[in-house]
C-alpha cells in the first residue's frame, strides 16, 4: 500500500496537513523529512481531538512515536501485529527509518479467493542484457522489492493468495527468495519448464484440479489493474478467456502520401496518429481451455488464444486505462524506477 505523506518542514501547518488526509482517503497521513525518514503520524482522529481540544498546533497534532514495522517482517507476522493492537495501519519502515509504504487492514485479510495466480517467470531477459546476467528478470529490483515481489503482493491486497510460477532461467533464485510463499503470507507452488515453451506452453505443467478461471501475468508486468473488476468483467462475458489489453498510440512524424496505381496523389495525411490496442501480458483462462495446450511444445500466448477461439469460443478483451508499463528493455526498467513513487 503506497504510503499517503507530507513532508515535514518549518512552512507546514495544521491546514496542510488534514488538506493531505482529505486528499488521501485513508484517513492517515505519514509525517516524513525531506530524505523520507518517518517523523510521525496523524489520523483523522488525531484532527479531530486537536479540534475539540481547542488546539491547532503542529507539536499537538502530530505522533511522533507511532508503532512501526520494518520491511523485513513477515505479511503474517505484520497483519497478526496490526489485528493484536486494533490498529488499521501501520508504517513500513528499513533499518534507516525510512518510509517505504503502509500495511493497512483491509476485508482482504481474511479472505482468500478460489481464482489461482499463475506467473510465467521463465523467461530469459536477454533484451535487458547484463542486467540479468546473474538475476533472473523477475528479480531485478523496482524500488526495494522485486518486480515479481510487487505482483504477489498487489494480487494477495486483492484477496488472491493461491499461487503458481512457472520457472526456468535460474529458477533457484526466485524459488530459494518466495519458498512456499508464508513470509509473504500466500501459498506458492512452482512448475519448472526443463527447455523454453513460449509463454502458454508451461500452462500443459499445471496440476489438475483447476476448478475456478485463472489468472495468468508475466512476471515483468507492473500494472494497476483492479483484479477484482477484471475477473467480474470475465465471468459476465462468458468467455473462455479474458485477455487484457492497452490503449497505443503512435505518430508519423512526417506527411503520409496515398498515391494511385498510376502515381497520382490521392490524399495528403500530415504527421496521421494510428491507434491500436496491444497485448498487455495479463490474462483469465478458464481451467477447460489447458487440455487444448500441447504438451512439451514451445507454444506462444497469441497462437493458444486464436486456437481457442477457433476451437472452443469466446475470447474477451478488458482494456487497462490505469497505470501500466511492461519491463522488456532497459529503458522501460528506468521507466519503472522513476514511476514507482507516482504509482
Amino acid at each position: 500500500m503506497k504510503p499517503i505523506k507530507q513532508i515535514l518542514s518549518s512552512k507546514t501547518t495544521f491546514l496542510d496537513i488534514v488538506k493531505a488526509i482529505d486528499l488521501g482517503g485513508y484517513g492517515y497521513v505519514a509525517i516524513v523529512d525531506s530524505d523520507d525518514r518517518l517523523q510521525g503520524m496523524v489520523t483523522d482522529g488525531d484532527v479531530r481531538r486537536c479540534l475539540l481540544n481547542s488546539t491547532n498546533t503542529i507539536r499537538a497534532l502530530i505522533n511522533d512515536s507511532p508503532r512501526t514495522i520494518l520491511s523485513e517482517t513477515p505479511f503474517e507476522e505484520a497483519i497478526a501485529t496490526l489485528k493484536e493492537l486494533h490498529l488499521k495501519h501501520m508504517p513500513v519502515i528499513d533499518s534507516n527509518n525510512i518510509l517505504l509504504r503502509m500495511i493497512a487492514l483491509g476485508e482482504n485479510d481474511f479472505t482468500t479467493k478460489d481464482n489461482v495466480v499463475v506467473i510465467m517467470a521463465g523467461g530469459l531477459g536477454t533484451r535487458l542484457g547484463e542486467l540479468t546476467k546473474n538475476t533472473p528478470k523477475p528479480m531485478l529490483k523496482v524500488g526495494d522489492r522485486p518486480i515479481i515481489q510487487h505482483i504477489v503482493e498487489q494480487f494477495r491486497d486483492h484477496g488472491y493468495r493461491k499461487f503458481i510460477m512457472c520457472t526456468s532461467y535460474k529458477r533457484e533464485v526466485i524459488e530459494d527468495y518466495f519458498q512456499d510463499g508464508k513470509k509473504f503470507g500466500v501459498n506458492i507452488s512452482y512448475v519448472n519448464e526443463h527447455k523454453r515453451l513460449g509463454t502458454a506452453g508451461a500452462l500443459s505443467l499445471l496440476p489438475d484440479g483447476l476448478s475456478s478461471p485463472f489468472f495468468v501475468i508475466n512476471a515483468d508486468v507492473l500494472s494497476s489493474v483492479d483484479y477484482d473488476d477484471l475477473i467480474a468483467a470475465h465471468n459476465a462475458s462468458q468467455a473462455v478467456a479474458t485477455m487484457c489489453v492497452r490503449k497505443y498510440s503512435h505518430e508519423i512524424p512526417y506527411g503520409v502520401i496515398e498515391c494511385g496505381g498510376d502515381g497520382e496523389v490521392l490524399d495528403i495525411k500530415e504527421k496521421p496518429s494510428y491507434h491500436f490496442n496491444i497485448n498487455a501480458g495479463i490474462y483469465i483462462i478458464d481451467p477447460i481451455a489447458i487440455k487444448t495446450v500441447p504438451n512439451d511444445t514451445f507454444y506462444d500466448m497469441p497462437q493458444f488464444l486464436l486456437d481457442l477461439k477457433e476451437s472452443i469460443g469466446k475470447i474477451n478483451s478488458y482494456t487497462i486505462d490505469d497505470y501500466w508499463i511492461d519491463i522488456g528493455q532497459p529503458l522501460d526498467y528506468e521507466l519503472a524506477q522513476k514511476s514507482l513513487d507516482v504509482n
